[in-house]
């Protein structure tokens, strides 16, 4: 069977002949290619149409969504364009389908001349609004979220939007600073007192100079930087994982703050004009912090305790040679929380510490000894001969823990992000014997069936497996498949939901000799297959429902592969032929009615459900006073809120943990080594949902 690469080759290579003979096949082109940005277009969609799971019908329907995406993503915060603008723009709605297939760019090029007159007229406004003071006792408010507003119908109602928009980053910015000389005055510390007169003109002088940097860098910003926004979201109307990447953001995409580059270790995207954390990177600097997470916005990065810089508007490539930096130094990015919070994450650049990405293990001294083990993500290391994989390194840590007497198995999966589909079979194949333990379907709509065919079972005592929101891809498959065979208890919240496969395509590669000239052209990333569970479900959309869900406040957010952009659909196929487990003893109605009841005695547990819904309706919520005093008392409340959950989480039950008599002499004196250990054991002493799963295993699974 060809590789996907090559059938690519092949398709553009046809398509190389109707470029450069103007003869009509799948496109009315006529002449010759004008340039690069014809050929390009014409063989990204020669790609998306031949090599895509679900190819699209590119007609009137697939231009009206294109033009959604876009246009949320030319104007996210509808600071810029006017409505007569969008109503101009509107007129190619249903046109987009037919440029697409004559190469033709005529919306596109509207669209850039537009924002990009917008953007130079509206410069003026932060100028002469900073100029003056605001008045902070005047009961108004401004709405944050871009999608409840509406563009303005003048630019008089433009500039009011821009002055709310000013007025509430410098109360976010005096109430920091009000806040920050109650505290060193509280502590006895000798700061000048500055009155609210001068703190307000400080905060507005700042901001002054933020504003100054972006306009510069708006300026900066080029037709192709915005034509690869324009293609992306053509190529995101097949799904959200689909795309094209111009020959700098592919190279960005490698390097990916892997520890070939001191960073922060989170790998990022653009979406709706706005600068996402897409993932976090096992073992780095932002994995060890804890504080940033996926679905995070970044709004602001700054140098220690410089000035930070507003990175809204910012190219992608622009934002990660801020955040990246030299090791040992520290960066602060103010990031929006899907809850709708602003929160400072400071980060100490590093490179990645490869040890915390592998599996590890430690025992945990309960009425029976409890073996867990920690898999960050499913790695596999295909460039060096005996290099590590997540399959063999837990089949380790499973052997050493039977030595060590352990009773029951807790594999936490939690922020696993996935990776190898290899490990994740051959792990499953650890705990059943020989079985099918995922199904993956082609665009040709055949199903391959990956079996574990080794009948040996390493570990058949009591398991529970640990997931929530933020494991996806190979972790729901392994949980899936444990689950499918009823060999163990799924516990946690809800699993992200991406059942898709991924493979780029170098489009330098694929496309012929003819193009030198106009090369490089960058990668199409293409979704080429999807994961079916043994049951015949898919994980798309649904991900895996534990058995035993716990309270997680991102359980009550929106998250996850079903927000987004036109995700592929959840489907079903047939089952593939398998026995639950031999030695099954699971009675789930009874684990759930015995967690059901000690969750509900969990004063912890209470606390997170209460704070969940708490940030739901706040996320709902996105309007904010502009009224000092309203916005201090909002901020005070939620602070105090946070403050009740972690003096509560200090009341949480320690559990006795210790790391294997092995593991603490390959540590030895390192004190590195020891401080992250120090760490690893500290996280699993008052972890709540490990608690639970050791009652779990203490109580239904023996």
């Amino acid at each position: 069977m060809l590789s996907l690469t090559t059938r690519i080759k092949i398709i553009l290579s046809v398509l190389a002949v109707v470029l450069l003979t103007g003869s009509f096949i799948l496109y009315r082109a006529t002449d010759v290619p004008e340039g690069k940005n014809e050929i390009l277009i014409k063989a990204l969609m020669q790609g998306l149409t031949q090599g895509h799971y679900r190819p699209e019908k590119v007609d009137d329907a697939f231009s009206k969504k294109a033009f959604g995406l876009y246009l949320n993503r030319l104007d996210y915060n509808k600071k810029f364009l006017l409505a007569s603008d969008v109503a101009q723009l509107r007129k190619y709605e249903t046109a987009i389908d037919d440029q697409l297939r004559d190469g033709s760019y005529a919306f596109f090029d509207m669209s850039a001349a537009l924002i990009e007159q917008r953007v130079k007229e509206t410069e003026p406004f932060y100028k002469e609004i900073l100029a003056k003071p605001f008045d902070f006792e005047k009961d108004e408010n401004i709405e944050l979220e871009g999608k409840k507003l509406s563009y303005a119908k003048d630019k008089a109602a433009l500039k009011e939007e821009w002055r709310k928009q000013l007025k509430y980053q410098t109360l976010v910015r005096l109430a920091d600073m009000h806040k920050d000389q109650e505290q060193a005055m509280a502590k006895g510390e000798k700061v000048e007192k500055k009155t609210f007169e001068q703190m307000e003109k400080e905060a507005r002088e700042k901001l002054t100079q933020n504003y100054k940097d972006l306009y510069d860098r708006l300026s900066k910003i080029n037709k192709e930087d915005r034509r690869a926004i324009y293609i992306n979201a053509v190529a995101n109307v097949y799904d959200p994982h689909t795309g094209y990447f111009p020959p700098k953001a592919k190279s960005d995409f490698d390097i990916n703050f892997t520890g070939r580059l001191e960073g922060i270790g989170a790998s990022l995207t653009e979406s709706d004009g706005q600068i996402k954390v897409n993932e976090i990177v096992p073992g780095s600097p932002s994995y060890l912090q804890g504080d940033l997470k996926p679905g995070d916005v970044i709004q602001k990065v700054g140098q220690a305790k410089e000035e930070p810089v507003i990175v809204m508007g910012m190219r992608l490539d622009d934002a990660i040679q801020l955040i990246r930096g030299k090791k040992g130094t520290e960066v602060r990015l103010t990031v929006k929380k899907p809850d709708g919070s602003t929160k400072v994450v400071p980060i100490v650049r590093d490179v990645i510490v490869f040890e915390e990405t592998y599996a590890q293990s430690a025992i945990i001294e309960d009425k029976d000894k409890i073996g867990y083990i920690k898999l960050p993500g499913f790695y596999a290391d295909f460039e060096r001969n005996g290099g590590r994989n997540s399959g063999a390194d837990v089949k380790k840590e499973v052997e050493k823990l039977k030595a060590a007497g352990m009773k029951g198995l807790i594999l936490d999966l939690r922020n696993n992000g996935g990776g190898s589909l290899g490990d994740a079979v051959e792990m499953a194949g650890l705990f059943i014997e020989r079985g099918p333990i995922v199904q993956v379907k082609t665009a040709s709509g055949k199903a391959i069936v990956l079996d574990d065919r080794d009948p040996k079972v390493q570990y058949d005592g009591p398991l529970t497996v640990l997931v929530n929101a933020n494991s996806a891809s190979a972790s729901e498959i392994l949980a899936a498949a444990l689950q499918d065979y009823k060999r163990a208890v799924i516990i946690g919240s809800p699993t992200y939901g991406k059942g898709t496969v991924q493979q780029f395509v170098e489009l330098d590669e694929a496309l012929p000799a003819q193009f030198n000239a106009y090369k490089p052209f960058g990668a199409l990333k293409l979704t080429t297959q999807k994961f079916y569970r043994i049951n015949g479900g898919t994980t798309q959309l649904r991900g895996v429902t534990p058995d035993i869900i716990l309270p997680d406040a991102y359980s009550y957010m929106e998250f996850g592969e079903k927000e987004q952009e036109y995700p592929l659909p959840f489907d079903e196929i047939a089952p593939a032929n398998y026995k639950t487990w031999m030695n099954n003893r699971l009675n789930v109605s009874k684990i759930q009615a015995n967690s059901k009841n000690r969750i509900s005695q969990n004063t912890s547990f209470n606390l997170i459900k209460e704070s969940g819904e708490r940030l739901k309706k706040q996320s709902e919520n996105t309007a904010r006073s502009l009224q000092f005093a309203k916005y201090l008392a909002e901020e005070k409340k939620a602070e105090a809120e946070a403050k009740r959950y972690e003096e509560a989480q200090k009341e949480v039950p320690v559990l006795k943990v210790d790391r294997l008599p092995q593991d603490l002499q390959a540590i030895g004196t390192d004190t590195a080594q020891v401080a992250r250990n120090k760490e690893f054991l500290k996280s699993i002493r008052k972890d709540i949902y490990i608690e639970e799963a050791v009652a779990v295993i203490q109580t239904d699974l023996k």
